[in-house]
């Protein structure tokens, strides 16, 4: 690796880092305008960069370099989920964050000799649907919320898996958050074409 790939490569890992640790504190304070307090949590706008982060290491390191940031980020991910979340809620975190980032990678790289903005936003529309799947199934896949309370404010306010289970409409909650990771991921096309303008093209599978 030479030392400007390497400097490249952590500049990744700390984008990474940074959106991944923005998201798991952001994620405990409801999105309290337009009375989407039960519906979001500022984490929402957060975490769906992860991709742009993943589809711009892609296009600059490959997917060998790409899974490496996956994989830290995965970790952080993890153990950031176990600090601030309940045990549930951590699994079901990393588990969608790391297929769904892998799958991101994949796509990516089947659509890389396509047009420059069709391999970043095919692939976290697809990534995004399976990340909000995973999480919200696993999260919650007796149909009900792990807790005391009925909203996302009893979410984040669980400090453990309690012996109920308290009723909870998940299913507008992923729809929700879906809803804000397409939008996203059609705003995230003129960040990733600027930054692309002044990237390294990936030249070997070597480079990393």
């Amino acid at each position: 690796m030479t030392r400007i790939d390497r400097r490249d490569f952590l500049i990744a890992l700390a984008a990474m880092t940074l959106v991944v640790l923005a998201s798991n504190i952001l994620v405990q304070h409801p999105f309290t305008h337009l009375g989407l307090a039960d519906y979001l949590t500022w984490g929402a706008f957060t975490y769906p960069f992860s991709f742009l982060v993943t589809d711009l290491a892609n296009r600059r390191f490959g997917t060998a370099g790409a899974r490496r940031i996956v994989y830290a980020g995965f970790v952080l991910a993890v153990v950031l989920s176990v600090a601030l979340a309940t045990p549930r809620i951590a699994i079901a975190s990393g588990a969608a964050f790391l297929v769904a980032q892998l799958l991101d990678i994949r796509i990516f790289a089947r659509l890389r000799d396509k047009a420059w903005w069709l391999p970043p936003f095919v692939s976290s529309v697809i990534s995004s649907a399976l990340d909000t799947a995973i999480f919200f199934s696993v999260a919650f896949y007796c149909g009900v919320l792990p807790g005391t309370g009925s909203t996302i404010s009893g979410l984040l306010g669980s400090v453990g898996v309690a012996d109920e289970c308290v009723v909870l409409p998940w299913t507008s909650l992923a729809i929700a958050d879906y809803g804000v990771k397409l939008a996203l991921a059609a705003l995230a096309i003129a960040p990733y074409g600027a930054i692309l303008r002044l990237m390294r093209p990936f030249t070997t599978p070597r480079a990393i």
